[in-house]
């Protein structure tokens, strides 16, 4: 019985159906895509730092090293499970020659590696830890993706030559946010190649209990060890392996939500449809005896079956996306050792969406229990009373086309009825502005402000080399002699102690110089100004128990200094662990110089880098531009992605609900149109009403959409961008996208499906509806 009457069913009712399968299979596929992906991508990060054996705390330090006193302060910390120094050639970029090509121009801290002896391994796309011999190179995986590397190719290293036989995945620094990339050679090729650059050491640990990280880190820092550089921890390493694909898998699990609820709506709107249209027959059954639950079943059949069609497709469409989708991940970390699992989970997403559409249907048709039987079958129809428009007379209107005001008067006359197209409309314009507004924002110049590095046109960074204060200092007296710069900063990092609130010191890493030339963004307060002053990083401030307005004891020249915390700011350099202020010293060791410079004229930024890259060989130059793209551009790439798919997916929306709607409403009106040709509108008066209906209603839903998307789209995005590091965050909009080609986008879109849905219009014969 059941399947007769879903047959007869669909057949009278093929778009409805068919729209409504289509929501559902899209917010299926969404919804198990984004399962898919999550348990893939965690899956493969824990398989790949499992494989490696990634460091749980690693202290990069340049200059001297004592490790014996490393190797005495191990033995004896109970946490600690392993230990290890690893050296890091750090070669100038100009001197690395890929298949002809240097890379002088490359943004990353390039250098030289011999493979980890017991943890830290570096692996092959296999996975499995690399065996080099003499004479072999194996490459960062990142340069094989952009081409700048194939296997054959020839690498020169200041006259020393290589062949490329792989590449390796770095659990470390794989990311392009991680600042250095590490290239695999043999004992006796690093030893050959060992004075053509600066060494670093990569301090390593790998503790008995990861929990305790905290607590080995402030051993480590109490017992005054070699800190002469970042310092990184093991859920740092996982941040930045997660980040790219991580924000991608955030913008399709937010539209999959917002699909989700628009497939809520149509099977409300439709559902709601049918019941009008069955008022009657509803009735009937009610006097004949038929039981509420009995009646529900006949409609829930319908909607189980579409559900269980849409879903299953959705499961099946997601498969043929994922193997895109999973490319990165796959090249970046390999399969997860339960990648498997992930197919369960997309069945699980599938069966939600299932479940939760027929949980809706059914509380839905909970309304059967107000019809009245008899008033069913006397007027057989729902008896709604008309609001809204009581102030709307045409006889008044003296602005509007007659039929656009017939068309925006019955908008306010049925509010209710055009509340889901509405509701539809505004998650369309949303689902369109924000993927837009996140990727605009990612890759626009200033976003890195939000990650802690000023926005100019030139990075001068100087490190990995002696007498750096000397060198910084020439650097700015040729900057201040240069006309065609119009300001520039230098800002020196050195290392200080400071107290915490139990008594104990903690080793911090101060930026000093003028920070308001260059600004950061901060969360909380502003940069520092006055000598006792300092503002601090997110991590920071968490870690030490600060705030605003707070005191922080640093010892400086010798003495104990109290600065008052000015401003909480963003950073994922150096660990996530950096303060900034503006007190002179010239006690403490310089770790590394910073110069910004900023250019009038944009044109000559590429000449400038050429020429101080020329002159300042010591230092690495870099357009920040390029920095933006070498250090962002993946995770440019993967939220470029999701919100161009965001953008097809919500003009399909905006398009297949409009029109179900529409053909719908012309049902619906049959005997209002049947009147109105009566009296003398002709077709096109009749598709230009339905027409000014659609437009005012998504007027109003671009307004409300465009306001949803730069207040509530900015804080869902901020709370994504926050859980990888960046504590503030506000869109950078692109006027010309949000404001023209988006509404111009939907209304095209709309009209096209007004056009269409309402052509039935014309078919509409007096005879047979005006005695209705």
């Amino acid at each position: 019985m059941y399947y007769r009457i879903i047959r007869n069913d669909i057949s009278k009712s093929k778009l409805i159906t068919l729209t409504t399968m289509i929501f559902v299979a899209a917010a299926a596929m969404l919804v198990s895509l984004s399962a898919i992906l999550v348990v893939n991508l965690s899956g493969a990060i824990d398989t790949l730092m499992k494989q490696a054996k990634t460091p749980h705390f690693m202290q990069m330090h340049s200059g001297a090293i004592d490790t014996a006193r490393l190797a005495d302060f191990a033995e004896k910390n109970s946490n600690v499970d392993e230990y290890q120094v690893l050296e890091f050639l750090n070669v100038d970029g100009a001197q690395i020659v890929i298949d002809g090509k240097s890379l002088a121009g490359n943004v990353q801290d390039n250098g030289f590696s011999t493979q980890g002896e017991k943890f830290d391994y570096l692996l092959d796309l296999d996975g499995n830890v690399i065996n080099v011999s003499d004479g072999e190179i194996y490459v960062p995986v990142g340069y094989m993706k952009d081409g700048t590397a194939k296997i054959g190719d020839k690498v020169v290293v200041n006259g020393k030559k290589f062949t490329v036989a792989g590449f390796l995945r770095d659990s470390q620094m794989n990311s392009l946010l991680a600042s250095s990339k590490r290239f695999l050679v043999s004992e006796n090729d690093y030893a050959a190649i060992k004075d053509f650059g600066s060494t670093e050491y990569l301090i390593e640990f790998r503790l008995k209990d990861l929990s305790e990280i905290g607590t080995f880190e402030t051993a480590y820092t109490s017992a005054e060890l070699e800190a002469n550089g970042p310092t990184i921890t093991y859920p740092l390493f996982k941040m930045l392996n997660a980040i790219s694909d991580g924000l991608m898998i955030a913008v399709i699990l937010l539209v999959g939500a917002l699909v989700v609820a628009i497939a809520f709506m149509c099977i409300r709107f439709t559902l709601l449809a049918k019941i009008e249209d069955d008022y009657r027959e509803i009735g009937v059954m009610k006097a004949i005896g038929l039981r509420v639950s009995d009646i529900k079943k006949l409609y829930l059949a319908k909607y189980a079956a579409i559900a269980a069609v849409g879903s299953t497709l959705g499961f099946a469409l997601s498969f043929m996306f994922r193997g895109m989708l999973l490319e990165n991940i796959r090249l970046y970390m390999g399969e997860g050792e339960h990648s498997s699992i992930a197919l369960f989970f997309g069945i699980i997403g599938m069966l939600l969406v299932f479940l939760a559409v027929i949980a809706y249907v059914s509380r839905v048709l909970k309304r059967f229990r107000k019809i009245s039987a008899a008033e069913a079958i006397r007027f057989g129809a729902l008896q709604e009373k008309s609001a809204g428009a009581k102030h709307f007379f045409l006889s008044s209107n003296r602005l509007l086309n007659t039929n656009i005001f017939l068309g925006v008067k019955d908008v306010f006359a049925r509010k209710s009825l055009y509340t889901t197209m509405l509701a539809v409309l505004v998650i369309s314009t949303f689902i369109i502005i924000v993927p837009q507004n996140l990727y605009n924002t990612i890759s626009s110049k200033s976003f890195i402000t939000y990650m802690g590095i000023g926005s100019s046109d030139i990075r001068i960074d100087i490190q990995q080399t002696d007498n750096i204060s000397k060198k910084s200092a020439e650097i700015v007296r040729t900057l201040e002699r240069d006309s065609s710069i119009s300001k520039h900063a230098l800002l020196t990092t050195k290392t200080f102690t400071a107290k915490t609130e139990n008594g104990s010191e903690e080793e911090i890493k101060i930026e000093l110089g003028n920070h308001s030339i260059f600004p950061v963004e901060y969360s909380i307060g502003r940069a520092p100004v006055a000598e006792d002053e300092i503002a601090l990083s997110a991590l920071n401030a968490d870690e030490l128990g600060k705030k605003v307005g707070d005191d922080l004891t640093l010892a400086i020249e010798g003495k104990e200094n109290n600065l008052t915390v000015s401003g909480i700011y963003s950073d994922i350099t150096n660990g996530g662990k950096t303060a900034k202020a503006v007190f002179h010293d010239d006690s403490a060791d310089i770790m590394w110089s910073i110069i910004y410079a900023e250019l009038p004229d944009k044109s000559l930024v590429g000449e400038k880098i050429s020429e101080y890259g020329d002159k300042f060989g010591f230092a690495k130059i870099s357009g920040i531009d390029e920095y933006i793209t070498q250090t962002f551009g993946s995770t440019i790439s993967s939220v470029n992605k999701a919100s161009f798919a965001a953008i097809i997916i919500a003009l399909m929306i905006t398009i297949l609900v409009t029109l179900l709607f529409m053909k719908m409403l012309i049902a619906k009106d049959r005997y209002p149109i049947s009147v109105m040709k009566s009296l003398g509108f002709t077709n096109s008066d009749i598709m230009a009403q339905y027409m000014s209906r659609a437009v005012f209603v998504l007027i109003i839903g671009i307004i409300l959409g465009t306001f949803l998307a730069n207040t509530l789209g900015e804080a869902l995005a901020g709370a994504v961008i926050s859980s990888f590091g960046a504590s503030s965050f506000n869109f950078t909009v692109h006027p010309l996208n949000a404001y023209l080609l988006c509404p111009l986008m939907m209304i095209g879109s709309v009209l096209i499906a007004t056009i269409i849905g309402t052509s039935s219009a014309g078919k509409i014969k007096i005879s047979e509806n005006i005695k209705e």
